[in-house]
């Protein structure tokens, strides 16, 4: 890539990327006969710079820039780790049906692919929009175009989501079909839905509700747990009994949203304090850095992390003042 490219990739449409640098530190950034020139504060200058310099170690690897990347790149150096950057370079987990590399987008989803390369069972936990369910399919089907395994089965418990949907027209498979969309959207998007079809017509893929799962011993499969942070401890215990030879199993969940009824205990809480330490079995923790959708999904994170935060607290405090 000579240098006219560089600059203009590294600006983007309508100077998008440098917009975001020139905002965070309140810089003035040019491009003028082959150079890049940053003026300002020498202290937000300098950090202006270490952003347009991992932002171009990017760019010199064949990484496309986005919006999501510069803001990540920028909280990097915030935090004196833009040589983390690198890391992210390169790592493509699979292509899309339409030709479009799946890539780990952050720190924290590189750490959750390698887990789940290296373990048998990986737990993945964090908010909406960190990518769990979708790098988990994405892995599932690179893992299976590999012949590693021989079917690919995704599950979610049916549990409603705050609504009451009452009941559903249609026989049993349309019923459960609204809760297991995400997922079948996940596989669409890898496969093209002709190929996705003709997998699911010969069995080597599943898309079913956890109730689906019991009395099963699942050999030479890549299972994904969704949503799981909607199970019971009993539903948990019986999926992970399921696990046979040769197979893989990941459980992907958001803690903080927990749709069971009242006094009824999530089995995704449960289960990750009874196998932290067990060998082979992986734990990811998300945060809300590790989001990709918009940008205002990030900040709306954060918000509620703030919310709960300060509700716990002032629970403290009044506790404190009862004694």
């Amino acid at each position: 890539m000579d240098h006219m490219d560089q600059a203009s990739a590294l600006f983007g449409s309508f100077d998008e990327n440098i917009r975001l640098i020139e905002n965070e530190y309140h810089v003035s950034v040019i491009s003028r006969d082959g150079e890049i020139k940053v003026s300002g504060e020498p202290e937000d200058v300098e950090h202006a710079v270490r952003a347009v310099n991992s932002l171009l170690a990017l760019l010199s690897r064949g990484e496309t820039l986005t919006q999501q990347n510069v803001r990540y790149c920028i909280s990097l150096v915030n935090e004196g780790a833009e040589e983390k950057v690198q890391a992210l370079a390169g790592d493509c987990i699979c292509i899309t049906s339409k030709g479009k590399p799946i890539k780990p987008r952050t720190l924290g989803q590189k750490h959750y692919c390698n887990a789940i390369r290296k373990n048998t069972i990986t737990i993945g936990v964090g908010p909406a929009g960190t990518g769990k369910t979708y790098l988990a399919v994405a892995m599932a089907v690179t893992a299976f175009r590999a012949q590693q395994v021989s079917r690919i089965i995704l599950t979610r418990p049916a549990v409603e989501a705050g609504e009451k949907l009452g009941f559903l027209p249609g026989d049993l498979q349309q019923k459960v079909d609204p809760y297991l969309r995400p997922l079948h959207d996940a596989l669409f998007d890898m496969l093209g839905p002709e190929t996705y079809q003709r997998y699911v017509e010969r069995g080597s893929i599943e898309v079913a509700p956890l109730a689906y799962m019991r009395g099963r011993t699942l050999d030479d499969s890549f299972i994904i747990l969704d949503e799981a942070q909607n199970t019971t401890p009993e539903q948990m215990k019986m999926f992970l009994t399921r696990l046979g030879f040769n197979s893989r199993m990941v459980i992907t969940g958001d803690i903080t949203q927990i749709d069971l009824p009242d006094g009824k205990h999530s089995g995704l809480k449960q289960v990750m304090r009874i196998l932290r330490g067990v060998e082979d079995i992986a734990q990811v923790e998300f945060t809300a850095r590790d989001v990709v959708r918009h940008k205002l999904v990030q900040e709306i994170v954060k918000a509620y992390e703030k919310y709960e935060e300060a509700k716990k607290n002032h629970g403290k405090d009044s506790s404190h003042d009862r004694k």
